[in-house]
């Protein structure tokens, strides 16, 4: 499929595995290869598991891009925005097993799934941007509001709080911590769960229910290309 991101088609799931550098960075390239990717999986009529590499699903967005220009920070966060969005209205559930750190657009790729799966370790996740100089953007806060607990969203948008796997659960970044050896294993099982429900009343009640977010994040979309990040 791509260097990027590769794809495995095996009984109905299809596994996306990000492999850009040591910290996945999600570059222009890389949003262009998950969208081939992502319309690969809807022509399978697949179950999308999404991975890293060992310790690492992504470290965020490409900073060389990010500082490379204001109009390229803009162009990369909108991109990375609409892919956003995507993940949420995908036809067909996502899974995202993270096997380690998911830091800024990788925690965003969390909030962005439908069932997240951490493994126990050392690992960082959450939104840096506050640390980092970066003002978050209008979708990152919408996106945050919407998937996080109401008692973590302020801690983790606003002060830039970073959790480990275990209190990620609590945040809402993660449905799930198991050991590192068991996470394809575990998110294999999830993608057996979800191939027992039906999958046009799973898309039509994906879409009803997140509706108002959908709207909130078009919106949301066109402001952030008005400003630089």
């Amino acid at each position: 499929m791509s260097d990027l991101i590769s794809y495995q088609l095996d009984d109905g799931i299809a596994t996306l595995t990000l492999n850009n550098g040591k910290v996945n960075a999600i570059s222009p390239a890389v949003i262009e290869a998950f969208n081939a990717a992502l319309d690969r999986a809807t022509q399978d009529k697949a179950i999308v598991i999404l991975t890293g590499q060992p310790g690492i699903l992504s470290g965020g967005y490409d900073l060389k891009v990010m500082t490379s220009g204001p109009q390229n920070a803009i162009d990369l966060v909108a991109a990375g925005s609409t892919l956003a969005r995507r993940m949420l209205a995908h036809p067909y559930p996502i899974i995202a097993a993270c096997p380690g750190h998911a830091v800024a657009k990788g925690a965003f790729l969390l909030l962005s799934s439908d069932y997240r799966i951490g493994v126990e370790g050392p690992f960082t996740i959450g939104l840096n941007e506050v640390q980092i100089g970066m003002t978050m953007h209008h979708v990152g806060i919408e996106l945050a509001r919407d998937r996080l607990r109401k008692s973590a969203f302020h801690r983790s948008v606003i002060n830039g709080e970073m959790f480990d796997p275990q209190s990620a659960v609590d945040a809402g970044f993660l449905d799930k911590v198991v050991p590192a050896e068991q996470l394809m294993a575990t998110a294999l099982a999830v993608a057996a769960q979800f191939k027992k429900i039906n999958m046009s009343a799973h898309r039509k009640t994906k879409l009803k229910v997140r509706a108002a977010l959908l709207e909130i994040l078009d919106k949301s979309i066109e402001l952030d290309k008005q400003h630089a990040v």
